[in-house]
């Protein structure tokens, strides 16, 4: 991996642990744990919890501010982040998932996961905003969820639900384009009052409102190119109405950033935004699937998390 050579005089924290997934990449991801294992320094052990509960329960009884390198993908930091923020502890990441769009962000491509390793056992940590979305399911109960990369309502929500039941030999991008296709086959708008900073910026019928921390979503895609992770801001793209022939022409713009200058398609840094919908509204936040609400808002949690990036990603 270029970029990455021997650890620095730097010492290491005092307390790290290694946490993997095995459901990451649909299970394949376990297939590298044997070699994660052998190449840990000693005293630093290797986990892998069974579920989701298991890893918040191991989470929840580090000690505070423990250097905690995650094993997986966007689904494994989404499900793994309420235990970070609450024991404030530092994120480190090895990019087993199938969209990696928040290690994307923190400069982590693909390669050989054992350098990855390495740096983040060893690396510095900087600060990363985070999101938290708060939101009213279809029963009126409240609900809080954090984020890392992006949060979804609309269209782009009903796509992940769907890419989950997604042909298993498809990862990343192609499954997500094969859900988008799949959800254009039966699209629908929603209508959306979108608020941002206090300033109202949209009424009517839209495809979807995202809100992103990280330039891309969707295993990829350039959704807002600007965005920084460690800005103090999270930012929002609002797409439509288009019509089922306007939004496959979206498509491929979307996939090399050239949507921008569309004039169906609004982006907009902010520190808060509420979103109202009329009848049931598909949310999804990091690719995972959340359920319908009513109404969202969003807002950022700036310096909230303390990440390991790589060399060049400042």
């Amino acid at each position: 991996m270029p970029g990455i050579g021997p650890p620095s005089v730097r010492t290491p924290p005092t307390l790290r642990t290694v946490i993997a997934n095995p459901r990451a990449q649909g299970g394949r991801a376990v297939r590298l744990f044997a070699a994660l294992q052998d190449a840990l320094p000693p005293g630093v052990q290797l986990h892998t919890p069974d579920s989701v509960p298991a890893a918040l329960a191991l989470l929840r009884g580090l000690p505070d501010g423990t250097r905690v390198v995650a094993v997986g993908g966007d689904g494994t930091l989404h499900r793994w982040l309420p235990a970070l923020l609450e024991r404030r502890h530092e994120l480190g990441v090895v990019p087993l998932g199938s969209g990696n769009d928040t290690a994307r962000a923190l400069g982590l491509r693909s390669g050989s996961p054992l350098p990855w390793l390495t740096h983040a056992l060893n690396g510095p940590a900087s600060d990363m905003d985070t999101g938290l979305a708060t939101w009213h399911d279809t029963l009126g109960e409240r609900r809080e969820t954090p984020f890392l990369s992006s949060l979804s309502a609309g269209f782009d929500a009903a796509v992940v639900a769907r890419a989950l039941t997604g042909p298993p030999h498809l990862r990343g991008l192609p499954r997500y384009l094969w859900a988008t296709l799949r959800e254009l086959a039966a699209l629908r708008t929603w209508h959306l009052d979108v608020t941002v900073d206090g300033v109202h910026r949209h009424e009517g019928p839209a495809l979807f409102a995202a809100t992103l921390n990280t330039p891309t979503f969707g295993g990829g895609m350039p959704a807002t190119p600007g965005a920084r992770t460690h800005d103090g801001l999270l930012n929002l793209l609002v797409a439509g109405p288009f019509s089922r022939l306007g939004a496959l022409g979206m498509l491929p713009r979307l996939l090399v950033g050239w949507h921008l200058g569309h004039p169906k398609i609004h982006t907009q840094a902010f520190e808060q935004m509420s979103v109202l919908g009329r009848g049931d509204l598909p949310v999804a936040a990091d690719g995972e699937w959340l359920g319908l609400a009513r109404s969202l808002t969003v807002a950022v949690r700036p310096a909230s998390l303390r990440v390991v990036r790589a060399p060049s990603s400042g």
